[in-house]
């Protein structure tokens, strides 16, 4: 008799025993999750940001009412300026539950549109190290991207526009966008306007810019592969453009205001074949950082007529500063 109680109560400690460590593993996962939510919002953010005001920007190429029928097709140069002090941000030890940095208490690291300095994050899951070195920038000071863009002159003053880019490789990711809107010509309603050359336009677009960029390659010996290797972004915006244009012979100078709002939807891949035991877990929360913002900028452009060939540029700024050349071609 005291030998089975002696056996059952073994057994009961191993139970508890096993339960408390599945219960404390639990917990470390769930810290290591919420640490990688919080490196991955500061992280992506200025990236997020900065796709907005590109997609944003040169959309309207004139704001004078365009012939019935009329076709456009042109194709534009993107330049991003990436601002300094959203190329890096500051962590230390008191941001995280589950990593630590290595060797340090606090540590300035690149984001997105950072450089490619890193530094290690160390934690202990399961008695087992999880190291790993912080993701890189772009290392980009400027990022620049083509695309084609086409307009159709519709009956009544209204106006079809189009945009698509192909993927445009980034040194650690890549970005594409494409979109469609309509304008609509005011100064048409104005004989006193139009007799004066200026033109009055109000454009509603919609666009769709993706985002990916190398996020964390974490091998561990009993885990396997972490599986937050690449981390994307699909950024819905609905954009509102007011614009005034005065021409000048040839010449038409273009000022608008633009307003757009967005809602951004995120996702983390794994580019391993091997099963990952933090992938799904990763992608329940991560809609945490899924948000809607309203963005305001200003835009100046000038476009220059040469018989059907339509020489432009633009400069786009508020929180960011944007520029674009285009060259467009009537039929």
């Amino acid at each position: 008799m005291r030998k089975l109680v002696y056996i059952i109560g073994m057994f009961v400690a191993f139970f508890f025993s096993q339960k408390s460590k599945a219960q404390t593993l639990n917990e470390q996962i769930g810290y290591l999750l919420a640490d990688a939510l919080f490196y991955s919002d500061k992280y992506i953010t200025p990236a997020t940001d900065a796709a907005v005001y590109q997609a944003s920007s040169s959309w309207m190429n004139s704001a004078k009412k365009k012939e019935k029928w009329k076709f456009d097709l042109g194709i534009h140069v993107n330049t991003f300026i990436v601002p300094k002090k959203d190329r890096e941000f500051q962590i230390s030890n008191d941001d995280f539950q589950f990593f630590q940095i290595e060797n340090a208490e606090t540590a300035v690291v690149p984001s997105t549109l950072g450089n490619d300095n890193q530094v290690y994050l160390v934690g202990d899951l399961d008695g087992q190290e999880v190291r790993f070195k912080t993701p890189e920038g772009i290392n980009q000071e400027v990022v620049v991207y083509p695309y084609l863009q086409a307009s159709l002159g519709l009956p009544y003053g209204f106006e079809l526009v189009g945009r698509y880019s192909t993927r445009t490789k980034l040194k650690k990711g890549d970005y594409q966008v494409y979109g469609f809107g309509l304008k609509h010509n005011f100064s048409q309603y104005f004989k006193k306007l139009e007799e004066k050359k200026i033109n009055i336009s109000f454009l509603t677009v919609y666009s769709n810019e993706e985002i990916r960029f190398d996020f964390l390659d974490v091998q561990t010996a009993t885990f396997g592969n972490l599986g937050l290797d690449s981390f994307s972004s699909k950024i819905n915006t609905f954009h509102f453009q007011l614009a005034f244009s005065k021409e000048i012979k040839d010449f038409e100078i273009i000022g608008s205001f633009i307003t757009n709002v967005s809602n951004f939807n995120f996702e983390v891949y794994s580019d391993s074949s091997e099963p990952s035991l933090f992938l799904d877990p990763i992608n329940q929360i991560i809609p945490q950082l899924e948000e809607t913002k309203w963005n305001a900028m200003g835009e100046i452009s000038g476009r220059y007529q040469i018989s059907k060939i339509y020489l432009q540029s633009s400069i786009a700024f508020g929180k960011f500063v944007n520029a674009n050349l285009g060259v467009q071609y009537q039929f």
